[in-house]
């Protein structure tokens, strides 16, 4: 599996905001094959016996179209979180996109929003630099 250019980035904010990573990839079972994820992480808080369970699909948005991207990310962040509903109901899927991304015009724009909180999208803005989360949005 060919690992988007920001994986590793994503992969150390994520584990600077205290996420235990679990698998990297977490595939997921379907139909006699299988899906992966970019990366499973799990959070224990104190004072919850259970921990939070996610799992994150890294896109970078570097493609010369936007919207075929956007595309590309949205099929993949619905498939795995219809995949998930059926083997860990209890984890959540998060789409994880740098900084620079979430910036961007397109990604600021009417059509954009409307179809992130039509999906209900969780995700997670992430500075690639100095590899930190910046923002976790639900839609």
């Amino acid at each position: 599996m060919a690992r988007d250019k920001f994986h590793s980035n994503a992969r150390e904010a994520l584990i600077k905001d205290g996420w235990n990573i679990t698998d990297d990839p977490l595939r997921i079972p379907i139909d006699g094959s299988y899906l992966e994820i970019d990366l499973a992480g799990e959070k224990v808080f104190a004072a919850e016996r259970a921990g939070q369970k996610i799992a994150v699909e890294v896109k970078s948005f570097l493609n010369k179209s936007f919207m075929a991207d956007f595309h590309e990310a949205m099929g993949q962040y619905l498939d795995y979180r219809s995949a998930l509903e059926d083997v860990e109901p209890d984890r959540e899927v998060y789409l994880a996109i740098p900084e620079s991304a979430y910036e961007h015009y397109m990604f600021q724009g009417r059509f954009i929003q409307k179809r992130m909180k039509e999906e209900t999208v969780c995700l997670i803005v992430f500075n690639a630099i100095q590899k930190t989360i910046v923002r976790w949005i639900k839609y």
